[in-house]
């Protein structure tokens, strides 16, 4: 008897994934397998005439993207562009550049690779076009890599990229001397965040690893090299660590492409600035352009509007991502007294302390359901560390809905203990911007998308571009 997966019957009977497993556990799909956490359905399977859960408590969610190629777009009034991996490569042309591409196949590393944000756009164009080779993927994090490997099936190497010698980490990868390399490196960025900027312990060593990354990269010879982090990157206070990258790469020939763009600007239903950059050694590159206009952003709705409710410390019975904190009575009882949809804490409610500072607007405050998310972070579960409150009920995020307001895909599971998920997830590129991006740099391969002269940031403008965001967000009307 032949099987196909909860997401090959999604697309199948167009209905969710969610509906679909509930319809497995209620044994309603005829010689339905489950294999460990898997659901295996019998290709015989028909589809039940009404296909709701009986207790009508899942519906069909508004976003349904999955791991595989069976992500759906949101099924909104609003006209929007898609953003699944299909929808993506139609909106390239693929069908009519893949013969401008010079290789059939082109082997991807990627270094500090997390829980795989980066590495899902790479991973899902290749299920599709073949295009991509996996070549390899290094981090220090024990945790993030058991996240990889459950997701991809590709066990990371857990190499401490700052001390090991060059030699070892090519040793490491399964190169294939016939293919260009692309070169992916997100290395630690809490080192530029923002908010350390009154912690005066001194140097972050995670600086250093922006610098370390390029010379590890010019090492390799890649075709083309992408990197990811945070907006202060470019500011003067951290300028001399991305002008060391910038110099050691452009002695050896390459050309640069870098800016801050917003994620929301491709999908994610966040609003997330980030520096983004692409090196190539044989032409001028570019960056993706903006797909979605603000009117048209996806929202918190988008995401998680269909996911059912959760008690604080509650989980869900299905899906196991779906879990929240255990707060206390005194953040429970803080976050009855905030707005719905959006609202802010009330002076005089919660710490004292924060009716004195003015940079603690957010603390506590609700996401708004028609709006982006605020940038995500690893602290994303705790009310008390910024507007991660859910929009209606009395409690922070789940694991789930953190990394649906990311971009990762409905199925996307996380290793390790409770707070490393948010962890992974804060720190995690969106899966949604790295499709885009990897499909970019088949437009870049084909030949398309290449600028015409070397036009690159040279000195910085601002002491703190993050500082400079959350000023103008304050600015703009509720």
């Amino acid at each position: 008897m032949d099987f196909m997966t909860i997401q090959e019957a999604s697309i199948l009977w167009d209905i969710s994934t969610r509906r679909i497993q509930s319809l497995c556990a209620e044994e309603r799909l005829e010689g339905v397998r489950k294999f460990g956490r898997q659901w295996a359905i019998p290709t015989t399977a028909e589809k039940p005439n009404d296909a709701r859960v009986k207790s009508g408590r899942y519906v069909k969610r508004a976003t349904d993207t999955s791991r595989f190629n069976h992500a759906t777009d949101d099924d909104s009034p609003i006209e929007r562009p898609g953003f699944t991996p299909v929808s993506v490569l139609e909106q390239i042309h693929y069908s009519e550049i893949k013969d401008r591409i010079p290789n059939e196949q082109y082997d991807f590393v990627d270094l500090f690779c997390g829980a795989g944000g980066m590495s899902y756009g790479f991973h899902k164009i290749a299920e599709l076009t073949k295009r991509f080779r996996w070549a390899g993927a290094i981090d220090i994090d024990t945790h993030a890599n058991a996240t990889y490997e459950r997701n991809y099936h590709h066990k990371p190497r857990n190499i401490d990229l700052g001390e090991t010698a060059v030699d070892e980490i090519k040793m490491a990868l399964d190169l294939n001397p016939k293919n260009d390399l692309i070169l992916i490196g997100c290395a630690p960025c809490q080192g530029f965040s923002s908010h350390r900027k009154k912690d005066h312990r001194g140097t972050d060593s995670r600086n250093t690893l922006v610098g370390r990354f390029a010379e590890i990269a010019v090492a390799l010879h890649p075709k083309i090299i992408i990197m990811e982090n945070v907006p202060d990157l470019l500011a003067k206070k951290h300028w001399n660590h991305y002008k060391a990258f910038k110099d050691t790469v452009e002695k050896a020939g390459y050309h640069i492409a870098v800016s801050i763009l917003n994620m929301a600007d491709f999908g994610t239903p966040q609003s997330r600035f980030r520096t983004v950059l692409i090196a190539a050694h044989d032409f001028f590159p570019t960056l993706p352009e903006p797909v979605f206009k603000p009117e048209q952003y996806r929202t918190v709705r988008d995401a998680i509007g269909n996911l059912p409710p959760l008690k604080p410390g509650g989980k869900d019975p299905i899906d196991p991502m779906h879990i929240t904190s255990r707060h206390r009575k005194e953040t429970v009882d803080i976050l009855k007294k905030v707005p719905k949809d959006g609202g802010n804490r009330p002076q005089g409610v919660g710490p004292q302390c924060l009716d004195n500072v003015a940079g603690f607007y957010d603390v506590y405050g609700r996401l708004a359901w028609d709006k982006t998310a605020v940038t995500i972070t690893a602290r994303c579960r705790t009310p008390s560390c910024g507007r991660f409150a859910h929009p209606d009920q009395n409690r922070g995020l789940s694991v789930r809905e953190a990394a649906l307001l990311q971009g990762f895909p409905t199925d996307y599971y996380f290793e390790g203990p409770f707070d490393d998920k948010y962890k992974q997830i804060g720190n995690a590129v969106s899966p949604i911007f790295s499709t885009r991006l990897a499909a970019h740099i088949l437009t870049l391969l084909a030949g398309q998308n290449h600028a015409k002269e070397f036009n690159t940031i040279n000195e910085p403008y601002f002491c703190s571009y993050s500082g400079m965001i959350a000023r103008s967000r304050n600015k703009s009307p509720v």
